[in-house]
């Protein structure tokens, strides 16, 4: 058959069956709504059974199946054995729990479909009121820019970028870092982020350039360590160019002085880049506005929507102050993405001239849909309700003889452990990973850990808006009930 021939045989994706497809897009609907209003009643997480785990292993598909029964093999093999995270209690990493209607806008952008790299279209408008949303949220000036990004990673690694090529002393873009005339090194605590770590290596600058600093005994960067480590660096021909600070570590949701750290960052020509991954949204609560204060000051900031504002994966965002520095640091405009005067590739922005992305989903659409549905202030409640949860939980650990609190309790963040006289703490590291596994296997609640001054910690992350103090009573009961059983189970 020739192209001609086939000309009249062609084919598209659309159904066949349009009435069929609506039909089972109404039930998938109402089905998905009835699994998150009935989420209480179902475990938190199981281990899948063997045919679940044969079942994706099948070969590839070279024939058609009819929609109906692809949706059948869902239903059977991914719902029962999601993550969890829907649940009101899954307090695993730092990890939001989504809500109805931000599903819904994820239906509702995934068929409109557009590509967010840019274009005279309303999505990119929509994007540019998130953005200026965000800034008026976290108290940055109008003027500054921004980007929707896929998380807090990507976030840090946008506001990094800008960073290093800000305060280069040459075109880095051209050059490349070989070019560079000393070595340039930045600064954080010992207890930022992996992605932050990870930014270090993509940019070329290595894990060595990024000084890890001790803490003090609040978690918090020791503003000592670091005035010595930036005056070392300088007496040994290094190039100091850049301050991460932390609001809200992952390990315990600790703050450090940001205020200190934009002094530090005004007085030494240094870039201030505020890690906000969740802890950047304590601004949205009144009571908590304070522990984040100086945050306004940085040279960008990277928080997640999906996080602490419990919007659905993924969205995140980096702030610019420098709009300039930022469009410098990524734009790059070839002749097939040249923008015209009028017609879809006219448009007052393109993102993808401020990061990585050419190719970028509607993400703006749920965080859209979601600020309207919810407003602001209802955010900043939900906010202070999972650190008044957090503090309730600190509570019932100080009260019981069985538990013991490893760490500070600043905001949504509780590290605790079972403990007990008659065991070692090599012996307890054992057992609290033992109960955190039970926890997790048989259903009842998902904490995750960490090592805090080398004891194994089952670490509550709070940023779960269909929490409540009930489920952290149960969770203690649990805790104790298990460790007790582990520990008086025989050798």
């Amino acid at each position: 058959m020739d192209a001609i021939e086939r000309v009249t045989q062609e084919e598209n994706l659309d159904p066949q069956d349009w009435d069929g497809m609506r039909k089972l897009g109404h039930r998938m609907v109402d089905e998905m709504m009835t699994y998150l209003e009935t989420v209480r009643e179902r475990p938190i997480w199981q281990p899948m059974p063997d045919d679940v785990q044969q079942f994706f292993k099948e070969p590839l598909p070279q024939k058609p199946q009819a929609p109906e029964s692809i949706y059948e093999e869902f239903l059977k093999n991914v719902p029962p054995y999601n993550m969890g995270n829907v649940h009101p209690r899954f307090w695993g990493w730092v990890i939001g729990s989504g809500t109805p209607l931000g599903a819904l806008a994820d239906f509702l952008a995934a068929t409109m479909n557009p590509n967010m790299g840019g274009g005279n279209h309303a999505g990119n408008l929509m994007e540019g009121q998130v953005i200026n949303w965000s800034k008026e949220m976290l108290g940055f000036p109008k003027e500054a820019s921004g980007l929707l990004v896929s998380g807090g990673s990507m976030a840090n690694l946008v506001g990094l970028t800008v960073a290093r090529n800000a305060k280069a002393k040459f075109n880095i873009r051209e050059e490349g870092l070989q070019k560079a005339p000393h070595q340039m090194v930045f600064y954080s605590s010992n207890e930022t982020h992996s992605s932050n770590i990870k930014a270090a290596e993509l940019l070329g600058l290595g894990r060595e350039a990024l000084r890890l600093l001790p803490v003090n005994s609040e978690f918090e960067i020791n503003l000592d360590a670091l005035e010595e480590a930036i005056k070392r660096d300088k007496r040994s021909g290094h190039y100091p160019f850049c301050i991460i600070g932390n609001a809200g570590t992952v390990n315990t949701a600790a703050t450090d002085d940001l205020n200190r750290l934009a002094d530090i960052c005004e007085r030494e020509g240094l870039w201030f880049h505020v890690d906000g991954a969740f802890g950047a949204l304590a601004a949205l609560s009144p009571q908590l506005k304070k522990i984040v204060s100086g945050m306004e000051r940085a040279d960008s900031i990277a928080f997640d929507f999906h996080k602490w504002m419990y919007v659905p994966y993924e969205v995140g965002c980096a702030l610019v102050r420098d709009k300039k520095a930022h469009y410098d640091a990524f734009s790059y405009v070839p002749t097939y993405l040249a923008k015209h005067e009028r017609g879809v590739a006219a448009g007052p922005v393109w993102f993808s001239d401020y990061g990585i992305q050419l190719s970028r989903g509607f993400r703006a659409l749920k965080v859209w849909m979601s600020l309207k549905e919810h407003g602001i202030e209802k955010y900043g409640r939900l906010i202070q309700q999972n650190v008044d949860q957090a503090h309730y939980l600190a509570s019932l650990v100080r009260k019981e003889k069985g538990l013991e609190l490893l760490a500070p309790v600043p905001l949504n963040i509780v590290c605790f452990r079972y403990a007990s006289n008659k065991l070692s703490d090599q012996a307890l590291n054992k057992l609290n990973q033992e109960i955190l596994m039970r926890l997790h296997e048989e259903g009842i609640a998902v904490p995750s850990y960490t090592i805090i001054d080398k004891n194994y910690a089952i670490r509550v992350a709070i940023t779960n808006h269909r929490s409540e103090r009930s489920d952290f009573d149960l969770l203690v009961h649990e805790v104790l009930r298990l460790g007790k059983a582990l520990q008086e189970k025989p050798a």
